[in-house]
């Protein structure tokens, strides 16, 4: 009898946690990363969105517009500015008798030639008024080509082609194909104008010099929003709250924490999403500064949780081999033969393969590229030579508390001096 009480009284507990509460949410979808807000929610960006506009204006009189190259880091509004202004361009184009089109195409999933142009034709296309049929597999790379430049000429005088995420897209063929397309004579009535979106301010510095020429692209940059933008941005969102949700200096204090360490509005308003979660949990009807200080730690657990679960394992392996060895040693800087050490000790323990210092240190620049390491050369004074330091910019308990979980990973160790560590209770 006792026992079928205890498991009533455990039903009726966990009971609580699958009812519904009234939390402190009214419209949470106005919180999650994937939500695109209208323009009256778009925030201190006037000045980019001018400078964009002013380039692709030409096609709403049916001229050729300049291509636009958007720069800065995650976060600051590229994507949203650069969605925003291609659809008002294609409604005030609507008003003139002027047909404009627009696709949108993620290159970190479409990320090869091949898969950019596919994507770009079928979302161009529409076959009640083509007549063209474009399938998702069984075609050649050239005849997705073919089939681009028909859509084109047979829907549009001007399209515009929004590359999201260029930096992932492997080579620049596509660039080039899009930017020579009425030069090559590919396309007889349709003019092609190319809006490239990236986290990396130096992409171009990887493009060829015939691709930079026929490109012509304007760049426009976008540097980290500063505490009162923020501030901005958050308080457009509040629709998502209930009335009286939030304490007075909430929004000051998401506004100021994501400011001073990135000025990424997505962080930032990932942050009050889990201040408002946190409280809920809680069962707290206000949402308080101190919900939003203990929230900060699992905004950025998810945000690198994110990065790891992308990466293969031996990209994890470097990052875990560098992680360990800042949680032991204290500090954040290494070189590059101690990074490789603690790399060859995880393998061992893990039953990875293990690479070459030079596909390690491959691996180490990818993990550059996306600004959780900073990579420099230095001097090692005289008769030394110079060296490779690898500082961690990631703070090594986020990124510890982001491999939790991680079957592969758990219980493995290292030596570092005389001291050895285990992952798994680091």
């Amino acid at each position: 009898m006792t026992r079928r009480n205890g498991s009533v009284e455990n039903a009726s507990a966990l009971g609580d946690a699958f009812s519904a509460r009234a939390g402190v949410f009214s419209d949470k979808a106005l919180l999650d990363v994937g939500y695109v807000p209208g323009s009256e929610r778009i925030v201190a960006r006037n000045e980019e969105i001018r400078r964009l506009a002013t380039a692709l204006n030409p096609a709403v009189e049916g001229e050729a517009p300049s291509n636009a190259f958007l720069y800065g880091k995650t976060g600051t509004g590229k994507s949203l500015c650069a969605r925003y202004a291609t659809r008002r361009i294609v409604e005030a184009s609507a008003e003139t008798g002027v047909d404009v089109g627009r696709v949108v195409v993620d290159c970190s999933q479409d990320d090869t030639e091949t898969r950019a142009v596919r994507a770009t034709v079928r979302g161009l296309n529409d076959p009640a008024v083509t007549g063209i049929a474009v399938p998702e597999t069984g075609l050649g790379r050239s005849r997705y080509y073919d089939l681009l430049w028909e859509v084109l000429d047979a829907r549009f005088d001007v399209a515009f082609v929004v590359l999201d995420e260029v930096d992932c897209l492997d080579g620049t063929d596509f660039l080039m194909q899009l930017s020579r397309a009425a030069e090559a004579k590919k396309l007889d009535r349709c003019s092609v104008g190319v809006v490239g979106v990236s986290n990396k301010v130096r992409y171009r510095d990887r493009l060829e010099e015939r691709v930079k020429s026929s490109l012509q692209e304007r760049e426009i940059v976008f540097t980290p929003y500063d505490r009162e933008a923020l501030s901005e941005i958050l308080r457009s969102r509040l629709a998502a709250f209930d009335d009286g949700a939030l304490e007075a200096d909430v929004v000051v204090e998401c506004a100021s924490l994501a400011a001073e360490e990135h000025g990424d509005a997505r962080k930032a308003i990932n942050l009050l999403r889990h201040s408002g979660e946190l409280a809920a949990s809680e069962g707290a009807d206000r949402i308080a500064v101190d919900h939003v200080r203990r929230a900060k730690s699992v905004a950025e657990r998810d945000r690198m949780r994110e990065l790891i679960d992308g990466g293969t394992i031996q990209q994890k392996a470097t990052l875990l081999a560098i992680t360990s060895l800042a949680l032991v040693e204290k500090t954040r800087t290494f070189k590059t033969s101690e990074v490789y050490a603690a790399y060859e000790d995880i393998c061992a323990e893990s039953g990875l393969e293990t690479l070459s210092k030079r596909r390690v240190h491959d691996l180490l620049r990818e993990w550059e590229f996306l600004d959780v390491l900073e990579i420099t050369r230095t001097g090692g004074g005289r008769a030394r030579g110079s060296y490779l330091q690898h500082h961690l910019l990631e703070d090594p308990s986020v990124i510890r508390s982001a491999f939790d979980g991680s079957e592969r990973f758990a219980g493995v160790g290292f030596t570092a001096g005389s001291t050895t560590t285990t992952w798994s209770n680091i």
